[in-house]
């Protein structure tokens, strides 16, 4: 059976890509330093605890495998710390996945799969946003997403490693078989958060800003999947093995549906049957009124569609983690 290495794969949308990995007959061997992952949810394959930069661990583990495909996950993803405390970013979001690449291309990985994001366009100037969309980022998340799309575009051009740079936007939703799910610590997702505010008597969630130029006055996004984010990187795999040494390609992920915090508020209410505490508070800085992915490239190149991300499925998929499957794996 074929080894694919899953940097990250004890994280969230890793995690379900292991298992969607091991569904199709490969394993996954999981790198993850367990700063926010969990062992728990690397069940699917052999779990190495170390950091993307122990380029020793990197190197022993591609030849013991026999690793060709690597599954780029492995990064910090907090855009608020990113703004208090850019270095951590700048350290392992770049200098790390530096390591990491060498260490690739130094052993002869073929295909590199990376996870990055729609911060990378920072505030678009139209929606939806399609792969020709300016990228301009707006705080040191975003930024190091992007640096390391150029570091991908450059090692590809020179070292014939081939390449593609998966562009989600907001994540969201749970495995249906309750294996993994979300379980962030920080907290910082709306729809957990929505979850909380039911669920806990004392918190109240905030909602920043009514007064957006949309339907309802909240910001509007695009909420997809992690189950079909999951797919993508599979189908990203594919669609390597079919191109040249030196193969570049970003695609956007998303629905290209947009849907407004008020929408999804209500949606959760009709799904628990429970209302959700909250409060309207100032805007944040920075917030754009609109995110929505243009995925045509995506659709039409790579064949992907997304099966499970009407609202009314991610939000009953979240659900039934937040209520039945958090807790059992603990």
């Amino acid at each position: 059976m074929k080894h694919i290495l899953v940097t990250g794969g004890a994280g969230y949308i890793g995690s379900h890509t292991s298992k969607l990995l091991a569904y199709y007959g490969f394993i996954p061997v999981v790198i993850d330093n367990l700063v926010y992952g969990h062992a728990s949810s690397a069940k699917w394959g052999p779990l190495i605890e170390a950091d993307i930069n122990d380029r020793e661990t990197i190197k022993n583990t591609i030849e013991k495998y026999r690793i060709k495909d690597v599954i780029h996950f492995a990064a910090y993803a907090y855009v608020g710390e990113s703004m208090i405390n850019p270095r951590k970013y700048y350290l392992n979001n770049i200098t790390s996945t530096l390591a990491l690449l060498n260490q690739c291309v130094d052993s002869n990985v073929k295909n590199f799969v990376f996870s990055s994001t729609c911060a990378t366009y920072g505030i678009p100037n139209h929606t939806p946003i399609n792969e020709e969309t300016s990228q301009i980022p707006i705080n040191p998340y975003g930024y190091t997403k992007l640096v390391v799309e150029k570091m991908l575009q450059d090692y590809s051009r020179s070292y014939g490693l081939k390449t593609i740079a998966l562009r989600y936007f907001n994540a969201c939703g749970a495995d249906w078989d309750l294996d993994v799910g979300e379980d962030h610590s920080p907290e910082t997702h709306l729809i957990p958060l929505a979850f909380k505010a039911i669920l806990d008597p004392s918190y109240v969630l905030q909602i920043f800003g009514n007064d957006y130029p949309t339907k309802d006055g909240s910001c509007i996004r695009d909420y997809v999947h992690v189950l079909d984010l999951a797919d993508a990187h599979i189908l990203g795999l594919n669609y390597l093995d079919q191109e040249e040494a030196g193969f570049y390609g970003c695609f956007n992920l998303g629905t290209s549906k947009g849907n407004s915090i008020f929408e999804v508020i209500k949606t959760i209410e009709t799904v628990t049957k429970q209302s959700v505490k909250y409060r309207l508070t100032q805007r944040r800085s920075g917030d754009p009124p609109e995110l929505v992915a243009d995925s045509r490239k995506a659709n039409e190149q790579l064949g992907w569609f997304p099966k499970n991300s009407s609202l009314n499925q991610i939000i009953e998929s979240a659900w039934n983690w937040e209520t039945r499957g958090r807790n059992r794996i603990k």
